[in-house]
């Protein structure tokens, strides 16, 4: 189902089973059943490796969704720059759980279908964003 694992980091200090049960809970709201989701929590200098390696683009980037999604069933692998959410919550001035929450759902946004490369995709994004954060706190 829903699994967290850290490549070059420790995982960070979140609530599993709630973060799983809310995952779930907005994969619903979208009509989506989830498959296997894998998070991976690592360093700016890993993740800024497979931006390079698979997306030929050469930044840091607080998330990288790859979408294995079939149908209305969504899986995928969701990496996550700690560093990065970490450099954003504090620039936005926001919690840091704050700030790693709304990265942990963009993925199941994503792969939900809800893209962000324009501004109205990206518009919608923070929309769906703040829905599914009003959910969890």
């Amino acid at each position: 189902m829903i699994h967290f694992n850290s490549e070059d980091i420790p995982i960070p200090n979140i609530d599993q089973k709630k973060t799983i049960d809310w995952a779930l809970q907005v994969a619903s709201l979208h009509r989506k059943k989830v498959g296997e989701i894998n998070y991976i929590f690592c360093s700016d200098t890993r993740i800024l490796e497979i931006n390079q390696q698979y997306l030929q683009h050469d930044y840091y980037t607080d998330i990288i969704t790859f979408d294995y999604s079939e149908q209305d069933n969504i899986s995928g692998d969701i990496y996550i720059g700690i560093e990065t959410v970490a450099s954003n919550a504090m620039q936005l001035g926001f919690p840091f759980e704050t700030e790693l929450s709304r990265v942990i759902i963009h993925g199941i946004l994503h792969l939900c279908g809800f893209k962000d490369k324009t501004p109205g995709t990206e518009k919608k994004m923070h929309e769906k964003e703040d829905e599914a954060l009003k959910l969890l706190f």
